[in-house]
């Protein structure tokens, strides 16, 4: 490896990163990660922290699971790679694809279209949708509606549905016939409604107009995240997904329930459709499904969308897309082993457990801070704080703050995320109590330094 000073001078100088701003990255140059063991990462200067963040929402096992590392070294092996398109497969990709149904088998799905990751599962989703309604004789269904708020990765498709204008308009135009309705977010919302119940309800009326304004034959499927993440980790009211389940089978539209955050015990639950109690149609995931430690995803679907394609007699039910790495034997290894320890540890048990005392924790931090506007959490690990200049009118608070304080909370041992005003904690889903505890201590240094 080359040494610290090499990776100081050159570190943003030929690598643009990912939602940054090239100029930014110069002026402010990332933090140089090297190293990570259990829950925790190192820099490049020895500093040891927590890791929050959990990677990216993915890291659910933490850095140290040697069964997932174990599994990829002997794939590399065995077999690096070869194509799952027409006429070839692989051993792990059939494994997995029957693991998979069994672990998503109390949520109806029971195929898998591998991808390799999660703006490629929406994309398969999106298209899957659109193709569902055309072999059924209805290809005059092509509109999606989704949530304000809602994210669903950077593909054309999936910035359309995404729901924040940050991730829209710089590459607009998007695609045609996307529509969006207000989230259930309970901070800030059009109808002025600080009742989370009455509030999912205005919202799903808001979607029945829609439904009714752009015509019911023409809309192919509702897109939504079971709660929130990128938006701002906002939990809907129990009562939301059930009825928009109603609406979408009322009307013929399929309910595609983004999961690339939320699948595999982060919510609590091992789906976040299964949290509300839903069946959905289609299921995107990816991130946690390895562990983080391998680019891997997978579209899932339902039983009674499959029979569909699998019973066409007309050729319009050919799957006509694909990546290269579909089905990546090394990816499919490393998700089996990922699935194996996620069944073995229960992590779900333990992501309601550790999230209650997290969100319990943060709440405190609300009222002992005014610059913290609200909390939301409460389901499973999922976490985040929203920083306010001005408690009455909810003005967000200077940009360079919530930077600032992701610093001093750094600092003092913890690594957290800065998404807008918002602080999101998504740490792995195998910390314990003291490990809580200790993420709110950092963060009570870093709001009492700002």
């Amino acid at each position: 490896m080359k040494d610290s000073n090499f990776l100081k001078e050159n570190n943003a100088r030929h690598f643009w990163h990912p939602m940054a701003h090239p100029a930014d990255s110069q002026k402010n140059p990332p933090t140089i990660l090297t190293g990570g063991e259990g829950i925790c990462i190192t820099d490049v200067d020895g500093h040891k922290t927590i890791d929050a963040v959990g990677g990216l929402w993915n890291v659910n096992l933490g850095y140290s699971c040697q069964p997932v590392k174990d599994a990829i070294a002997d794939q590399l092996s065995a077999l690096p790679y070869y194509s799952t398109f027409r006429g070839t497969t692989n051993d792990k990709a059939i494994e997995l694809s029957y693991e998979l149904a069994q672990f998503f088998a109390a949520d109806g799905l029971t195929r898998a279209f591998f991808t390799s990751g999660g703006s490629d599962s929406v994309e398969v989703a999106l298209k899957l949708s659109r193709q569902y309604h055309r072999i059924r004789g209805e290809a005059g269904r092509s509109k999606f509606i989704s949530l304000k708020q809602g994210y669903h990765g950077t593909h054309f498709g999936g910035a359309s549905v995404n729901g924040n204008a940050k991730f829209r308009n710089a590459y607009e135009p998007l695609l045609p016939g996307c529509f969006h309705i207000p989230a259930p977010y309970t901070y800030r919302n059009p109808f002025d409604e600080s009742d989370p119940e009455r509030l999912a309800q205005l919202c799903v009326k808001a979607l029945e107009a829609e439904i009714a304004f752009q015509g019911a034959n023409t809309i192919a499927a509702f897109i939504m995240e079971p709660v929130l993440g990128a938006g701002g980790v906002i939990p809907p009211h129990k009562s939301f997904m059930p009825m928009v389940r109603d609406v979408c089978t009322k009307h013929g539209i399929l309910l595609i329930s983004d999961e690339v955050i939320t699948a595999f015990g982060r919510t609590g639950t091992q789906s976040g459709a299964r949290h509300w109690g839903v069946q959905v149609d289609i299921m995107t995931t990816a991130k946690a499904i390895t562990n983080g430690y391998f680019p891997f995803g997978a579209a899932m679907i339902a039983g009674h969308v499959a029979e569909v394609f699998e019973q066409d007699t007309s050729g319009l039910g050919s799957v006509d897309q694909g990546y290269t790495y579909s089905g990546h034997p090394v990816g499919a290894a490393a998700a089996l082993a990922a699935l194996s320890e996620i069944n073995r540890l229960k992590v779900w048990q333990n992501a309601g457990a550790r999230g209650d005392e997290l969100y319990a924790g943060v709440k405190k931090l609300k009222d002992k801070y005014d610059m913290v506007g609200d909390v939301r959490g409460g389901e499973g690990l999922m976490c985040a704080l929203e920083l306010v200049s001005d408690a009455a009118t909810k003005a967000p608070i200077a940009k360079h703050l919530p930077v600032a304080l992701q610093k001093a909370t750094y600092d003092d041992g913890v690594m957290v995320r800065v998404s807008g005003n918002n602080i999101i904690l998504s740490p792995p889903l195998i910390i314990t109590a003291n490990d809580v505890e200790k993420i709110l201590s950092a963060l009570d240094t870093g709001l009492g330094s700002i």
